[in-house]
């Protein structure tokens, strides 16, 4: 991996304290919920990293992989950190859009009809094996993804901020499973895969138990109100104009690479930076350097990008190919 040169590190003035997004608070803050998430989920700090940098960069997570290896729990455990919340929907095939956004029903009482809103309405959703819903479905939560909205009855109702989805889904290779379409897995800004814990995470947790039960003792670190701001802060982590010419040579390399049927987008390369820059920010840099958008590609990419060899969706391999055939310059 080639060695960035100065240009990657060149800050905008700092125009007074307030200008500075990594303030000794924000970096207390995140630390504490970093290390407290790590007790939960054992042996995964770069997994709760990311959705931390998922959150803070105003986005979605998908996460994919077996049952039983943390994925409700790292979701439990964010919301209670987070002091958001919370909010599961276990989804399965009869479900209805209605489940999901809530219904207006008529109210004797006072003559008119009243809405019931539904589980959406919360600032962490746990979308728990979305992929068991049927399409109508699935659409009727990734269109309040993407616009924070909903539409009922002709009147429009904004979501709660921040407003934080994270679905889960079964590999596709398991029964009752209906995949997501392309255009739907590019609502998620990252998609995870938490994978087996390691020896001596699994070790503890056959000395100790299950880790869900000590849910209930963690105590939030901050406040809704104290995580727009954090937002704010990483999405002005600086990028210099050579950062930028790295990402774009990472896009236009994925769509022209005869490894895959078509390249990122647009909206892709905007989701890399963004991510790119929250990572910085949780790891206390004001500037993002080539190697915080190495860390992210993974995650924004691999769901994004499909194999012109017909096996699918791109394996870590493909991105760590994609990695080292562009040069930092």
């Amino acid at each position: 991996m080639e060695t960035p040169d100065a240009r990657f590190f060149v800050s905008r003035p700092v125009r007074g304290a307030q200008a500075d997004p990594l303030s000794a608070f924000s970096r207390s803050c995140l630390a504490d919920i970093i290390t407290a998430a790590n007790h939960v989920i054992l042996g995964k700090d770069r997994e709760v990293r990311l959705a931390l940098a998922c959150l803070l960069a105003r986005g979605h997570l998908l996460i994919e992989d077996l049952p039983g290896v943390g994925k409700t729990t790292l979701a439990q455990a964010l919301a209670r950190l987070l002091g958001l919340r919370f909010s599961r929907i276990q989804f399965t095939s009869d479900m209805l859009p209605a489940d999901v956004i809530g219904v207006s029903i008529y109210d004797r009482e006072r003559n008119a009809f009243r809405f019931l809103p539904g589980a959406i309405f919360s600032q962490v959703l746990l979308a728990d094996e979305i992929n068991r819903a049927t399409p109508k479905t699935q659409s009727a939560l990734l269109e309040a993804m993407e616009e924070r909205q909903v539409t009922v009855d002709g009147e429009t109702r904004p979501l709660p901020e921040p407003f934080f989805v994270i679905a889960t889904q079964n590999p596709s290779t398991q029964i009752g499973t209906f995949p997501l379409p392309e255009s739907q897995l590019d609502r998620f800004l990252l998609r995870l895969e938490l994978g087996y814990p390691d020896r001596d995470a699994e070790r503890l947790l056959l000395e100790n138990g299950g880790r869900r039960e000590a849910l209930p003792t963690l105590t939030a670190s901050l406040t809704p109100e104290g995580i727009a701001p954090l937002q704010q802060a990483a999405g002005e982590v600086h990028a210099a104009p050579a950062l930028l010419d790295y990402v774009q040579a990472l896009v236009e390399t994925t769509r022209t690479s005869p490894r895959f049927i078509h390249g990122l987008s647009p909206r892709a390369a905007l989701a890399l930076l963004s991510m790119a820059r929250a990572w910085a920010f949780i790891g206390g840099r004001r500037m993002v350097m080539p190697e915080d958008v190495q860390v992210v590609l993974p995650g924004v990419a691999r769901h994004r990008l499909r194999l012109a060899d017909g096996a699918g969706y791109a394996r870590l391999e493909d991105i760590v190919a994609l990695i080292h055939s562009v040069p930092v310059t």
